[in-house]
C-alpha cells in the first residue's frame, strides 16, 4: 500500500466536516478546509519556485499554525521535512541547512537578522518568513499560502518519500536520520489511533480514510513541546493523518497554568510532555489551584524521551484519577520500544517499560540477552525503522546493523530483562559514567534526587578525574522555598544507591540545564561545571 502523508491530509479533508479544526494556537486556528487550502496553496507555490520530489525545507520556527503548515506542505509537494532547532546560533545554524542541503528555508520574523547574515554563505535557498516586515531577500509565507486556488495538487506520490529529523545525540554534530514515509506510518501505529480501529491496522489508506469519515474528527492533542524535535514532531503528525488537531501553546517558554488553561478551552483529549520537566511544573500548578480547572476532557498524558517519575505521576492522577499517563519509551531512530502505563488503578515503577513487539535486547557484541539474566544490554527494535542517517555511512551501521538476518535500530541505550519481560531502562550508553571501573547510569542517580523534597531537578554526569576516571557530579535546581545542603544530599543518596554511584560533588543552579523539549543538556552542564572548577583554581 502506498502510505503517504500527503494523501492521507487530503483525504482528511475531503472526508471531515468543514468547520472541523485541524490547529489551534490561542485565538487563531486552522480548520479542516482553510488548513487543506493553505497548505495546497503552499506546495504549488513551493512548485512554482522550482521545487522538485527529494528537495530540503528546512522549517525555523517556534510552534505556531504555519509550522504544522509547512510540515504538510513539504509532504503535499513531495519534499523533505528539516527540522531546526531555534535556540541555534549562526554556525550550528549554517551546519544544519548546510549539511542537509536545504533549498527552502521557512522562518519566523524574530529570527530574520540572524539570517540576514547568513544567507550570503548559502547561495540558492529561498528564504520564506512567517511574520511581518518581510525583508526584501525573503518571500512572505502568508502569501504563499493565501495565493492560489487551494485546490489539492493532483500528483502522484510515494511511501518512499523521505523526511529528516536532526537529533543532536550528546557527542558530534547533529545527524539527519532518514525515515521513509512509509515506515514511519507503522511505526506511528498505522492508523490504530482512529477510536473504532484502535487494534487494527486499516489495510489500506481508503478504508483508514474511511474510518475517520465514519468517526469524525480525532483527538484534539496539545503538544507542549516543541514541533522542532522528534516527541512532538511524531506525535503531531500521527494526530493530524488521523483527522485530528494540533493544539500549540501561545508562549515561547512552557507555563503549566497556559497548559491547563488550554485544556479546558479547547477540551483537549490528550497533551505531550517530555518527562518531569513538564509534569513538574504542571503538579506544582494543580496544587496551588485545586480545583481551578475543568481537566474532564483530558484522557491521556504522553511523555517520552526523559524519564517521568512515580510521585509525580500518583500527584497528577490525584487531581484527576480518570485519565491514564503513557510513558514512551523510543527516540529519533526508533519509535515503540516500549510503554509505561499508569492509571488511578494502578502504576508502573519508573523506568519500567512493557517491551514492544519486534524488540530484543542485546550485548554489545550482539548476544540475545535473556529476560531474567541481570545482564545489561543495548535494546534494539526492528521492523518500520529508518534508513540510517544523511551524509554519515558509518553512524548509520553501527545504529542500524544487520543481526542474523534482520536489521535493527539500536540507538544506544541501556537496559535489564526482567523474567516476564518487562523492561528496566537504565540510560543512554553515550551519557553512561565510567567511574573507577564501575558504570552509573545518570537516569538512576536522578531520579532519587528528585525525590528529595528540596529538589525540583537534577542532571547527573561524569567529569574527568585523575583519581576515579569520570567522577560521578551532580548539578539540581531547588524547589520553592528550599536550602541547598549538598552534605544532606549526599548522604541521602547513599541511602538510598551504592556508595560508588553517589556524586562527589553536588552544585546547586538557579536554571537547569535543558533544552527547550525539556531534554538534558548535558553538555553545557558538563561545561558550567568545568568553568566553576577552573575559576575556582585559579581563584
Amino acid at each position: 500500500m502506498n502510505w503517504n502523508f500527503g494523501d492521507l491530509l487530503d483525504g482528511c479533508a475531503a472526508v471531515l466536516p468543514e468547520d472541523a479544526p485541524a490547529v489551534i494556537q490561542g485565538g487563531r486556528g486552522r480548520s479542516w478546509v482553510d488548513f487543506a487550502r493553505r497548505t495546497n496553496n503552499l506546495a504549488a507555490g513551493l512548485g512554482d519556485l522550482g521545487a522538485q520530489p527529494d528537495d530540503r525545507l528546512a522549517i525555523y520556527l517556534r510552534n505556531c499554525p504555519e509550522y504544522v503548515e509547512a510540515v504538510a506542505a513539504c509532504f503535499k509537494a513531495r519534499l523533505v521535512h528539516v527540522n531546526v532547532n531555534f535556540r541555534y546560533l549562526d554556525e550550528e545554524l549554517h551546519y544544519i541547512l548546510d549539511n542537509s542541503d536545504a533549498k527552502f528555508v521557512v522562518f519566523g520574523a524574530e529570527f530574520t537578522e540572524r539570517v540576514a547574515q547568513l544567507r550570503d554563505r548559502l547561495p540558492g535557498v529561498h528564504w520564506i518568513q512567517v511574520g511581518s516586515d518581510t525583508p526584501d531577500f525573503a518571500i512572505d509565507f502568508e502569501k504563499l499560502a493565501g495565493t492560489g486556488d487551494g485546490a489539492p495538487l493532483g500528483i502522484e506520490r510515494s511511501e518512499d518519500d523521505l523526511l529528516f529529523v536532526y537529533t543532536g545525540g550528546t557527542t558530534g554534530m547533529p545527524k539527519a536520520v532518514m525515515w521513509r514515509q512509509g515506515d514511519l506510518w507503522m511505526a506511528l501505529g498505522g492508523g490504530t489511533n482512529v477510536p473504532a480501529n484502535r487494534r487494527v491496522r486499516p489495510p489500506t489508506p481508503a478504508q483508514h480514510l474511511e474510518n475517520v469519515r465514519r468517526h469524525g474528527p480525532g483527538p484534539r492533542q496539545i503538544t507542549a513541546c516543541p514541533l522542532m524535535h522528534g516527541t512532538g514532531l511524531f506525535t503531531t503528525i500521527g494526530n493530524l493523518v488521523g483527522g485530528g488537531c494540533a493544539v500549540l501553546l501561545e508562549k515561547p517558554n512552557f507555563d503549566a497554568e497556559e497548559l491547563w488553561d488550554t485544556v479546558e478551552r479547547t477540551r483537549a483529549n490528550s497533551a505531550i510532555i517530555v518527562g518531569d520537566a513538564f509534569a513538574k511544573p504542571m503538579l506544582n500548578a494543580l496544587n496551588e489551584n485545586p480545583g481551578r480547572w475543568d481537566l474532564s476532557s483530558l484522557k491521556i498524558l504522553i511523555s517520552s524521551g526523559v524519564m517521568w517519575s512515580r510521585d509525580v505521576k500518583r500527584g497528577l492522577l490525584d487531581h484527576h484519577p480518570a485519565m491514564s499517563l503513557a510513558d514512551m519509551f523510543g527516540s529519533s531512530e526508533a519509535i515503540g520500544f516500549g510503554t509505561s502505563i499508569t492509571t488511578g488503578e494502578g502504576e508502573s515503577r519508573t523506568a519500567r517499560f512493557q517491551i514492544g513487539e519486534s524488540c530484543k535486547v542485546f550485548t554489545e557484541d550482539h548476544r540475545q540477552v535473556e529476560p531474567g539474566s541481570g545482564e545489561r544490554g543495548f535494546i534494539a527494535r526492528s521492523g518500520p525503522i529508518p534508513l540510517g542517517y544523511y551524509k554519515d555511512e558509518e553512524k548509520t551501521a553501527r545504529t542500524f546493523p544487520t543481526i542474523d538476518g534482520i536489521r535493527y535500530s539500536i540507538p544506544g541505550d541501556w537496559c535489564t530483562v526482567e523474567a516476564d519481560g518487562t523492561l528496566n531502562l537504565l540510560g543512554r550508553g553515550s551519557a553512561c559514567i565510567n567511574t573507577a571501573g564501575e558504570k552509573v547510569y545518570p537516569e538512576e542517580v536522578e531520579e532519587v534526587l528528585k525525590t528529595h523534597p528540596s529538589i525540583e531537578d537534577a542532571l547527573v554526569f561524569g567529569i574527568a578525574d585523575e583519581r576515579w576516571g569520570q567522577a560521578v557530579t551532580a548539578v539540581v535546581s531547588l524547589s520553592p522555598g528550599q536550602e541547598f545542603d549538598e552534605a544532606a544530599l549526599r548522604g541521602f543518596l547513599r541511602e538510598c544507591l551504592a556508595g560508588y554511584k553517589t556524586p562527589k560533588r553536588i552544585h546547586a543552579v538557579e536554571k537547569m540545564f535543558r533544552a527547550p523539549n525539556g531534554k538534558a543538556d548535558y553538555q553545557r552542564a558538563v561545561a558550567w561545571v568545568e568553568d566553576l572548577r577552573s575559576c575556582r583554581s585559579t581563584g
